[in-house]
């Protein structure tokens, strides 16, 4: 999953392609208070705000027809505190980045998504997550952060200063102000053993218990239109660090995960009737592996096809339930479905508009190439999810509004609370905001 946005003509547009605007202006700020200025600026000119990182949301949670923030100078490592075992980061960084200086110190996150292209404020602010049995998002992950507020001024919050806004901030959906750092939790590097296997879908339902107990992380991809399934089970190991050698690397991991999935995909768009058959062939490509490798290089893989996706966190216990009627639907549908559906899990955590919030989830996605029409298959899947009391990703397409999402999420009404408080005047309003938070 390459970057970036682009911008062209004064139009910027997400990575997914399902999101272009043209903004009255943009700013680089080069420092917290170069941004605070920008702020108050907009408050006197009446625009509203948003801040954008790559561009990895497929909704419009980041757009704005006002003033566009543009990160990329924000960016580096503030300071390490070994001893409280913590790192604090520009919000501008890239994931990867930061996984990298990590490495370098001899330092790790717990856990984090299968990508690293996006800011860590723009992956925080969303919700973005792995799987994990005991370990959770991103943001979960956070001890404390720094945040521009409405009125231009400076907000430090964490568990003992500003506790109500530090449960809400860390994933703030940019509703609350601009996160201009972050302080996570880190530990020493470890390493990963890592286990891939392709597995019958029945035997997944089946098993899926288990395979979650007996995992520390675990997940797995379903072909549409067959029984098959790839799962990996990634759990830490003393070593020694046997990494997937640079060869078999290169052709799974690029030739036939990201050039040849492009080619069949490409085939698939030009003759749908073809996708079945297809999915046969690709459900097979890839052959059981083990490795072991630092967490970074195994939580994370290359995406270079581009694509539009939908998820939702159901509860736990509904996930096999859920997939199997989403296999039941495509199974009757005329729907030509070439992307798999990919399977994560996540703890219960305490941030108020996590998709895990108070509750043990499990997470589904569904995708289609970019470039297909999808809206029919994702209607079909979101109305599943629903039935499960499902809570989207907030950077994944949905249709959920607040008179759902209030339904879903216990402390909905806590965090429009704190909105009205921080911006009374909806400074960085946008329609998505409007939509999924009601004013």
């Amino acid at each position: 999953m390459g970057s970036t946005t682009s911008t062209r003509n004064g139009t910027w547009r997400n990575w997914g392609g399902t999101v272009s605007v043209r903004p009255a202006r943009e700013v680089t700020p080069a420092s917290v208070d170069e941004l605070a200025a920008a702020v108050r600026r907009a408050a006197e000119d009446g625009l509203p705000v948003k801040a954008v990182g790559t561009g990895h949301s497929f909704t419009s949670i980041a757009a704005t027809d006002g003033l566009l923030v543009r990160p990329q100078l924000l960016t580096g490592i503030r300071r390490i505190d070994r001893e409280a075992g913590t790192v604090t980061v520009e919000a501008g960084t890239p994931l990867k980045r930061l996984n990298v200086a990590l490495a370098r110190e001899g330092l790790s996150l717990t856990n984090m998504g299968d990508i690293m292209e996006q800011t860590v404020s723009g992956a925080t602010s969303t919700g973005t997550h792995g799987t994990g049995r005991e370990s959770a998002s991103i943001a979960a992950q956070i001890k404390g952060l720094e945040l521009v507020t409405a009125d231009g001024s400076v907000l430090t919050c964490s568990e003992k200063e500003n506790p109500d806004v530090f449960a809400a901030a860390r994933i703030g959906l940019g509703a609350l102000g601009i996160v201009t750092a972050l302080t996570f939790a880190v530990e020493p590097l470890f390493l990963l053993n890592a286990r891939e296997e392709p597995m019958p879908f029945d035997r997944v339902c089946a098993e899926f218990d288990a395979l979650y107990a007996e995992n520390e992380h675990f997940e797995f991809y379903w072909f549409p239109h067959t029984g098959n399934t790839n799962t990996k089970r990634n759990n830490r190991g003393a070593g020694p660090e046997r990494p997937v050698p640079p060869l078999r690397a290169w052709f799974e991991d690029e030739f036939l995960s990201n050039g040849v999935f492009q080619a069949v995909n490409w085939v698939g768009r030009a003759a749908p009737a073809t996708i079945p058959a297809i999915a046969q062939i690709s459900s097979r490509a890839l052959s059981a592996r083990t490795y072991t490798d630092i967490p970074y290089k195994v939580f994370t893989s290359p995406r270079r096809v581009r694509f539009v996706e939908m998820e939702y966190a159901v509860p736990r216990e509904a996930l096999v339930d859920t997939l199997r009627e989403l296999k039941a639907m495509v199974d009757r549908s005329p729907l030509r479905v070439s992307f798999p559906v990919e399977v994560r899990t996540a703890p219960a955590d305490d941030i108020t508009l996590s998709t895990a919030s108070g509750r043990e989830s499990a997470y589904v996605a569904v995708h289609m190439v970019k470039g297909t029409p999808y809206q029919r298959y994702f209607t079909a899947a979101e109305r599943i999810f629903t039935a499960h009391e499902g809570r989207p990703h907030w950077g994944k397409i949905h249709t959920r509004d607040a008179e759902y999402l209030s339904r879903v999420y216990p402390r909905f009404g806590e965090f429009v609370a704190l909105r009205d408080r921080l911006d009374p005047e909806r400074r960085f309003r946008n329609d998505y905001l409007r939509r999924v938070l009601g004013a």
